[in-house]
């Protein structure tokens, strides 16, 4: 059995992969900032990663009684999709944050082997190929009575590739 590296929530882990995909869900999670950046740690020809700094909502709670609202266990991220290219997109009127409603991975539609990943936003959307993706929650998820955390719960902004470890 694995510890828990977040015992009040039974998480195993910290850091999560495109292997974890399927377990894994983004809908409703507020995104604080874009990067597209260059990286190489071998001496290699760099890679262009697109990185994503989020509040990744690790647990919905449903009201203890009836009538109250939901709550949530969110911690701050960084997502990190590697080797990405042919990103595109539209950002449509921005009078409000940018949301995520869900990642699609796709199965390649030519001969690269690399899948296509669709950000879909509740105001916005993006396609890119990569060959997978890291996320990095960066602090220890917090209980909150809304979606998304304030500047000081999240440490604010960062593209950082740490990810919390336990007390």
């Amino acid at each position: 059995m694995t510890a828990a590296v977040h015992p009040p929530l039974e998480l195993t882990k910290a850091t999560w992969t495109d292997a974890d995909y399927p377990e894994m869900g983004w809908h409703d999670c507020r995104i604080h900032g874009l990067s597209l950046a260059e990286h190489s740690d071998d001496g290699a020809l760099p890679q262009v990663r697109l990185m994503i700094d989020l509040d990744y909502i690790v647990r919905w709670v449903d009201p203890v009684e009836p009538g109250h609202h939901l709550t949530f266990w969110i911690a701050p991220a960084t997502l990190v999709f590697e080797g990405a290219w042919g990103v595109s997109g539209e950002f449509g009127p921005l009078y409000e944050q940018l949301e995520i409603a869900d990642i699609h991975r796709l199965d390649p539609a030519d001969d690269h082997p690399e899948p296509s990943w669709h950000v879909e936003g509740h105001n916005f959307g993006f396609h890119l190929r990569a060959r997978g993706f890291r996320q990095h929650l960066r602090r220890a998820p917090q209980h909150v009575h809304r979606k998304l955390l304030t500047a000081d719960e999240r440490g604010g902004f960062s593209f950082a590739e740490h990810s919390f470890r336990p007390a």
